[in-house]
């Protein structure tokens, strides 16, 4: 709905999702505009309701402080995390669906990600240090 042209309000946005059969409060789309990323951006006929393009409408967000390092040996990226954090940050890889990675296999604090292509594993790393902002 926001990708396709946003709404004006949060109420607005309320009411399309209710005639979607999907009934939320206002303060839970609020959390959810800040949670997906949305902000205001100017439109015609006034600021709208949108979601950012690219890396920054990946869900990866909420676990990006919970990443230490990452690194390849050319083939495999390991990706070393907080303690226990490894399943819910490979889950937002997964979740992102970044068309280089073609899977991920998460320990404590330890990803192994399967890069589709090896040649493609150092700019997948340069792309995913950038996303974690490390």
């Amino acid at each position: 709905m926001l990708a396709a042209g946003g709404a004006a309000s949060q109420e607005a946005l309320q009411r399309a999702l209710a005639a979607r059969g999907i009934h939320a409060a206002q303060a839970t789309i609020s959390r959810d505009l800040v949670a997906i990323g949305a902000s205001r951006v100017p439109a015609a006929g006034g600021a709208r309701y949108a979601v950012p393009a690219g890396d920054a409408a990946l869900p990866i967000e909420p676990v990006r402080g919970l990443v230490d390092a990452v690194e390849s040996n050319g083939l495999l990226i390991v990706v070393r995390t907080k303690a226990s954090a490894a399943p819910a940050i490979a889950r937002a890889l997964d979740d992102a669906r970044l068309p280089d990675v073609l899977g991920t296999l998460a320990g404590d604090d330890t990803i192994f990600v399967a890069p589709r292509r090896p040649r493609a594993a150092a700019a997948l790393v340069r792309r995913m240090r950038r996303l974690f902002g490390i």
